[in-house]
């Protein structure tokens, strides 16, 4: 396993990082049992950054992960979120995120977490993401529940606005950089040099699009981009690789990002995606991928208010 130092924080954080939200049972429900070995054998490799949020499985995913690190958790770093509380439930107010927090420390079993986030802020109205939210979260980390602090979200640019604008430690985006997506180049890995915070990608498989597991129902990808799944697998197939590896070494590759954040549940996931830590992309396998899915790269769907979804490059 390779590390790499988040922004200008302390933090030496795994290149691949354990996302917990299945535990929640996010995708199905999840064996508890198999999610406590995963986690164990995770740390045992190597990985030391797990990230959570009260949303999945409005706290079980902490719940469970929280049983999961006990005895461990001095060995780790752990991330959650506040602000999201269900797929149509948003609570940004200064308030709510201060006891958000303690019912996660409740619920993770801790004292602190090293990064504490406001997740998805494009939901909500940016005035109250900048005079409430971002006030809440600095005003935990001067109490000493969270070591560091940042946001969250799908609009990559308008993650890239807010971060010009105020003292964030991380940022974490998901969906947009992984074979199909590599938007987050555009301002957001600039930025991260220029003002020195940690970059964080998640979901470098669009949501098990990049995978051979079937994808969800409520999956909100253009019906375009979904049906190269089955091609896509054909053709790492071909030269005798699973696609998931190899979407998970692609964003393992970029220089800029900290660490990358994958969905994690069951032993075959766990052992699959660090053997990807350690693949060998064939020669002429990307060019091919390229070629393929050149149509509709990034073409991405949008959440969160009309307004927060920033399509141009910003100055």
């Amino acid at each position: 396993m390779q590390y790499r130092k988040l922004g200008r924080t302390a933090l030496n954080v795994s290149m691949l990082s354990f996302g917990a939200s299945p535990l929640g049972n996010v995708f199905e429900v999840a064996d508890e049992r198999e999610g406590t070995q995963a986690v164990h054998y995770a740390i045992d490799h190597g990985i030391n950054l797990f990230d959570v949020a009260p949303f999945y499985g409005a706290g079980l995913a902490e719940e469970r992960l929280g049983k999961a690190l006990k005895g461990k958790r001095q060995n780790i770093f752990l991330a959650t979120k506040c602000g999201r509380y269900g797929l149509k439930e948003f609570d940004f107010s200064y308030d709510r995120i201060l006891r958000s927090i303690d019912e996660s420390l409740i619920r993770l079993q801790t004292d602190y977490v090293d990064i504490f986030q406001l997740h998805d802020i494009e939901f909500v109205d940016k005035q109250q993401i900048l005079e409430e939210a971002i006030p809440a979260i600095h005003k935990v980390k001067e109490m000493g529940k969270a070591r560091y602090v940042g946001i969250t979200g799908l609009p990559v640019r308008y993650l890239a606005h807010i971060a010009r604008q105020v003292d964030l430690d991380t940022v974490l985006s998901w969906g947009h950089y992984n074979l199909l997506e590599d938007e987050i180049n555009d301002e957001l890995v600039p930025l991260s040099n220029e003002k020195g915070f940690g970059l964080l990608n998640a979901s470098p498989l669009l949501q098990r699009i990049l995978s051979d597991a079937p994808l969800p129902a409520w999956h909100r990808s253009p019906q375009e981009v979904k049906q190269l799944q089955p091609k896509l697998i054909d053709v790492c197939k071909r030269y005798g690789v699973n696609v998931s590896e190899v979407a998970i070494r692609y964003a393992l590759d970029h220089p800029d990002i900290a660490s990358t954040i994958v969905g994690i549940y069951t032993m075959d996931h766990i052992t699959q995606n660090l053997r990807a830590v350690n693949l060998e992309i064939p020669d002429g396998l990307l060019q091919e991928i390229e070629q393929l899915v050149a149509p509709v790269k990034n073409n991405m769907w949008y959440e969160g208010k009309p307004e927060n979804n920033i399509p141009q490059k910003q100055n």
